[in-house]
């Protein structure tokens, strides 16, 4: 039974709770397995082999594969566990933020020196401007 849940109209925005928690935690057993070497060899060697070891659903599975991190996010993720993944990959987390929010990691990162993103159309919906 889930609670109600108000934070579930802030736009493009996905709360780590119990209910995304118990999505994931195969999505995210399987990134925290990552922190091995030997299992980052073995995902290396064969992405789709060794995801077929973990009992994730095939889209979690496609979204790994697809690196598609804002995709293992709504499937359950959460952003430390898939920075394991990240790091798999050699990338930073900059690097992997930037992806999420369609930019590049130059671009990404003058925007978050600069102040970060515009409040401007990430209001809570129905949320009255000031």
């Amino acid at each position: 039974m889930s609670l109600n849940k108000p934070y579930t109209d802030i736009p493009g925005t996905t709360v780590f709770d119990a209910d995304q928690s118990r999505k994931g935690y195969h999505l995210n057993q399987f990134c925290m397995s990552l922190m091995k070497s030997e299992n980052r060899e073995r995902f290396r060697a064969d992405e789709r082999a060794y995801l077929d070891e973990w009992p994730m659903t095939e889209e979690q599975k496609q979204a790994v594969l697809a690196r598609d991190l804002n995709r293992c996010i709504k499937l359950g993720g959460n952003i430390y566990f898939l920075a394991k993944l990240g790091a798999t990959d050699g990338r930073s987390f900059q690097y992997m933020a930037a992806s999420m929010t369609g930019m590049s990691q130059e671009d990404y990162a003058a925007m978050m020196l600069a102040g970060g993103r515009s409040i401007e159309g990430n209001r809570k919906i129905g949320e009255p401007k000031p």
